[in-house]
C-alpha cells in the first residue's frame, strides 16, 4: 500500500513546490516612487518575472496595473508621489491589481528590469508630466510614425532574440541552441544599431529566460518602438536545407488579432495607433483598428523586403520573397514587426556560421542596413532622420538575378531615373554594384 501511495504523494508535493515558487515569483514585495523632472516613476519589486498588463482609465483619470497571479508580501506599503496621488490595490479574479489615481491625464511607459546585485525584478512604471486637464489628450505614438513636437528624437527598434529560458529553440547538429544564438545576434544587432546616429535599440530579453509570445511585441509597443525585428535561426528535418528568411504578419493572422483587440476590452483601454478605442462605438473601433493593421503591415512589409535584400548581399537566401505567416510574435497592431530566420541551425555548415562572432556581426550589420534603407525613405515625424537624411541618398546593391526594371518596381521609380542617377547608358548591371536610387521618377 506505502509502495502505490509515494507516486502520489510525490506528484502532490511537486504541484505543492511548484504553487510556492509561482507564488513567490508573482510576490508583489514593495513599491518605490521617484520624482523626477518631467514625470513620475513608480518602481515594483518582485519576487521573479512578472506577467502584467498596464492600462489608463478617465474620469477621473487612473492607471491600472494588472499582475497575473499576483499577491502582495507581508508588509507592503503603498507609495504615492509625485503625479500619483493614491495607490490602491484589490483582486480582479485571481490577479492583483493595483490603481494609481492620477493628478491629470497621463501616458504610462512600462519595462522590466531584469535581476540585479542588489534587487530582483523589477517593474517600472514611468508617468510623463500630467498635461491640465481640459487639455486634450496627446497619443504615445500613432500609426505610421512617432511624431515628438519639437525634437529630434531616435528612431527605436526593439529586437527580439526568440526563444529563450525554458524553452532552447532548434538544437543544431553540433548541440548549439538557437536561444544561445538569437540572443548574441541580438545583441550584435542592438551595437550596429546604437552605433548609428539617429536610432537607438532596446532589447526585449538580454538574459536567458523565457517571455511568453505576447508580451514580447507588448514591451515592444510599451517602449514606443518604430519596428519590432524577432531573431531566430531556422530548423529543417532534411540538413541540407540553408539560407535566410524574413517573415511579416498574415493577413488571416491580422484578422484574427483584430477580433481579439476587440474583445479585449482592457486591451482597447491601451493607446492603438494613438487612440484608445474601449469608448468608441464597435463599428469606429473596427475602422480604426483595421485602419492601423493595414499601416502597420504595410510598413512591416517595406522594412522587411529592404532587410531580405540586405542579407543577400552575406549569404544565402532561402526564399527571395518576404514571407507571410501567423506567429503570435508578429501580432503587434501597431508596432511594424518583422521576423528573420537568420540561417537555418540544422544545417552543419550554418550552424558553424552562427557560432562565428564575425558572421553573426555581418548578419547584424546588414539587418541594421536594411532597417536604415527603409527609414532613410519613410522616417517617422520628429525623428533626427526625418530632418536630416536625404531620401535622395538611398542606395541599392545589386543582387545576382535582379534586373533594372526588377529594382526600379521595388523602389517605385522608374528604369530611366535609375540611369540618370547612375550614368547608365543601357539596362546591363551586375551583382554587387551600388546604385543610386533617387527620391522620385
Amino acid at each position: 500500500m506505502l509502495r502505490l501511495l509515494r507516486p502520489l504523494l510525490l506528484v502532490c508535493l511537486l504541484i505543492g513546490l511548484l504553487s510556492v515558487q509561482q507564488a513567490l515569483a508573482t510576490e508583489l514585495r514593495r513599491m518605490q516612487t521617484q520624482v523626477q523632472e518631467g514625470g513620475t516613476r513608480a518602481v515594483l519589486h518582485l519576487g521573479g518575472q512578472p506577467d502584467y498588463k498596464v492600462f489608463t482609465l478617465a474620469d477621473p483619470h487612473r492607471v491600472v496595473v494588472d499582475i497575473r497571479g499576483g499577491r502582495l508580501g507581508n508588509g507592503f506599503q503603498p507609495q504615492p508621489g509625485g503625479v500619483i496621488g493614491n495607490v490602491r490595490h484589490g483582486r480582479q479574479d485571481s490577479d492583483l491589481r493595483l490603481v494609481f489615481d492620477l493628478d491629470g491625464p497621463a501616458a504610462p511607459r512600462s519595462f522590466v528590469l531584469s535581476p540585479s546585485q542588489r534587487d530582483g525584478h523589477r517593474l517600472v512604471i514611468e508617468l510623463d508630466g500630467v498635461a491640465a486637464a481640459s487639455a486634450a489628450p496627446v497619443p504615445v505614438r500613432s500609426v505610421a510614425d512617432a511624431a515628438v513636437a519639437g525634437g529630434e528624437r531616435d528612431i527605436v527598434i526593439a529586437i527580439d532574440a526568440g526563444h529563450g529560458g525554458r524553452d532552447p529553440g532548434a538544437i543544431g547538429p553540433g548541440g548549439s541552441r538557437e536561444k544561445d544564438i538569437t540572443l548574441q545576434v541580438a545583441r550584435e544587432l542592438k551595437r550596429a544599431i546604437d552605433a548609428e546616429r539617429g536610432l537607438s535599440a532596446v532589447l526585449v530579453r538580454d538574459s536567458d529566460v523565457y517571455l511568453p509570445h505576447a508580451q514580447r511585441y507588448q514591451i515592444a509597443r510599451e517602449q514606443q518602438a518604430d519596428l519590432f525585428v524577432s531573431i531566430h535561426a531556422d530548423a529543417f528535418i532534411r540538413p541540407g536545407a540553408r539560407g535566410s528568411s524574413v517573415y511579416v504578419m498574415s493577413t488571416r493572422g491580422a484578422s484574427s488579432e483584430s477580433a481579439r483587440w476587440l474583445a479585449d476590452r482592457e486591451n482597447a483601454a491601451d493607446l492603438v495607433g494613438g487612440v484608445t478605442l474601449n469608448d468608441k462605438d464597435n463599428l469606429l473601433a473596427t475602422v480604426l483598428l483595421d485602419l492601423s493593421q493595414s499601416a502597420t503591415l504595410e510598413a512591416s512589409n517595406a522594412v522587411a523586403e529592404n532587410v531580405l535584400r540586405s542579407l543577400a548581399r552575406v549569404g544565402n537566401v532561402h526564399k527571395n520573397e518576404v514571407q507571410r505567416a501567423n506567429f503570435m510574435v508578429l501580432r503587434s497592431p501597431d508596432v511594424p514587426s518583422l521576423l528573420v530566420e537568420t540561417a537555418f541551425i540544422s544545417n552543419p555548415e550554418e550552424e558553424r556560421r552562427l557560432g562565428d562572432p564575425q558572421h553573426r556581426r555581418r548578419l547584424a550589420v546588414a539587418i541594421r542596413d536594411g532597417i536604415k534603407d527603409y527609414f532613410s525613405v519613410s522616417p517617422p515625424h520628429g525623428t533626427w532622420y526625418a530632418n536630416n537624411v536625404k531620401a535622395n541618398e538611398r542606395h541599392h546593391v545589386v543582387s545576382r538575378g535582379e534586373t533594372l526594371s526588377l529594382i526600379a518596381r521595388r523602389h517605385g521609380v522608374t528604369v530611366q531615373s535609375i540611369r540618370s542617377a547612375n550614368g547608365l547608358a543601357g539596362d546591363a548591371i551586375h551583382a554587387g554594384r551600388v546604385l543610386r536610387i533617387p527620391l522620385s521618377s
